[in-house]
């Protein structure tokens, strides 16, 4: 019987770097996986998906300012769990 294979999971930075090793073509993508121990169709895969993806690095962004938290509903509850404590602390008997 074959022990249970578990399915590798890689980085994007590994993805990166092996999708711009073929997309540099200074070697084969043959040569390629044999070095990374990755199937030809896998690398293709990654460079394409870098060829399709790499006008989004130069792209403008929009002003990324984050929107301030809504505070309020949690100064209120705040406020009401300061008033059940101290109504707590009246009402009830001190722990010894």
């Amino acid at each position: 019987m074959n022990p249970k294979r578990t399915r590798r999971r890689f980085t994007a930075a590994f993805k990166a770097e092996v999708a711009l090793a073929a997309l540099t073509e200074r070697q084969l993508i043959a040569d390629l996986a044999v070095r990374y121990q990755l199937s030809v169709a896998q690398i293709s895969r990654w460079k394409l998906q870098l060829r399709q993806q790499a006008a989004q690095v130069f792209a403008e962004a929009g002003p990324s300012t984050p929107t301030p938290p809504d505070v309020e509903p949690l100064y209120a509850a705040i406020g009401r769990l300061q008033m059940e404590n101290q109504l707590l602390k009246k009402t009830l008997p001190p722990c010894a």
